[in-house]
């Protein structure tokens, strides 16, 4: 299509399911912190004042387990004690056990080698980079990464008051010959504090937030929708189930490239749903940043337990051609050992990932 209008959403860390991911990624850090090579496959529900804590875990790490959880709450901003879902109040349920030992010898290292190490699980993973930013992330999941964590930051800051922790965005953008040419509709869904005056949500979105979010994509006669359900009081956990890996393309590109289908929190790089994935964008990167294709996206395939992928596929949308692009991923090595040791997954990086996209963030290994 000549022209269209795209959409793509993002929300707070203070939505129920980013603070299931938020946990589950608190975890996973903490073993890491003490044991490195820990294998963590940590899941997480959250609803009124109960969290429950499930997954299998080998490590050597002494994690306490309830204290990363209130801690990761409190962070996030639920210390209301007159709320259901507040951090010191939870209730916690644990249900970590150890690894599955067949999986264990699957995956740790086969036959001694660290080269060898074979893949947590069997999948396919994308990766995807646009040159129609300078972050080469599509222009409206980055635009609504910016809002929600402004909603974020905002309300910590204390510039806005009257906000509390849960949140959605939405951005349209118009495009015109493949490129994005301006804004058409942002919506704001935010929970705020009681007794508000009507419109004064709105106003600060509409003379505060967007400004400053938007950047040079602001302009007068964008479309603004801000809480169209009217009220919204009662949020996060206390009115609303979360559960972890229920965000993923809020996580990764908003629905302009495809997504293999498994979640990143919660899982150490041995799990190639997230550590490929994440290498899979470093390489469609790498292929934008030598100009061989203005849009390119890397698709990888894994077999349990086997070291050596199944298949590498990409696609340059016509933006380059095809040939030198599949030559130039060739070069790269998508083992799950050389991922991990040439983007450094083995530190407790993790809690910086989970919110506001997992991708198009400074200081990440897979976007330099």
């Amino acid at each position: 299509m000549s022209a269209y209008v795209f959409t793509s959403e993002s929300v707070t860390e203070g939505h129920p399911d980013k603070v299931c991911d938020f946990i589950a990624d608190s975890i996973l850090d903490a073993h890491l912190v003490q044991d490195p090579g820990a294998h963590v496959a940590c899941e997480v529900l959250c609803k009124g004042g109960k969290v429950v804590v499930a997954g299998e875990i080998a490590s050597a790490a002494k994690v306490d387990v309830p204290r990363v959880v209130r801690e990761a709450i409190a962070e996030i901003g639920y210390t209301d004690t007159t709320e259901a879902f507040c951090a010191e109040r939870v209730e916690i349920e644990d249900l970590l056990t150890g690894q599955e030992e067949e999986i264990r010898k699957a995956v740790d290292r086969p036959g001694g080698s660290p080269s060898g190490q074979g893949a947590g699980d069997q999948g396919i993973m994308f990766g995807y980079a646009t040159d129609e930013t300078p972050e080469l992330m599509p222009l409206p999941i980055l635009l609504a990464h910016r809002l929600s964590r402004g909603l974020a930051e905002d309300r910590k800051s204390g510039r806005a008051p009257m906000l509390r922790p849960d949140g959605k965005t939405q951005v349209s953008v118009r495009y015109e010959a493949g490129r994005p040419i301006g804004i058409e509709t942002v919506l704001v869904s935010t929970q705020h504090r009681a007794g508000l005056a009507d419109g004064e949500v709105e106003s600060y979105v509409r003379d505060a937030l967007l400004p400053r979010a938007l950047g040079p994509w602001h302009r007068d006669g964008i479309r603004l929708i801000v809480n169209p359900s009217g009220s919204f009081v009662r949020g996060g956990p206390s009115g609303d189930c979360g559960v972890t890996g229920r965000k993923i393309i809020v996580d990764t590109y908003g629905g302009a490239a495809r997504h293999g289908g498994g979640a990143f929190s919660g899982k150490d790089p041995s799990k190639v749903n997230r550590s490929a994935a994440y290498f899979c964008r470093y390489v469609a990167r790498q292929v934008v940043l030598q100009r061989l294709a203005r849009r390119a996206e890397v698709q990888v395939s894994y077999a349990i337990g086997q070291a050596k992928p199944m298949s590498t596929y990409v696609e340059t949308f016509g933006t380059g051609p095809t040939e030198p692009a599949e030559r130039f991923v060739e070069t790269f090595n998508f083992t799950p050992a050389a991922i991990i040791e040439r983007l450094g997954l083995l530190k407790p990086i993790y809690r910086q990932t989970t919110n506001y996209g997992h991708f198009g963030k400074p200081g990440l290994p897979w976007e330099c």
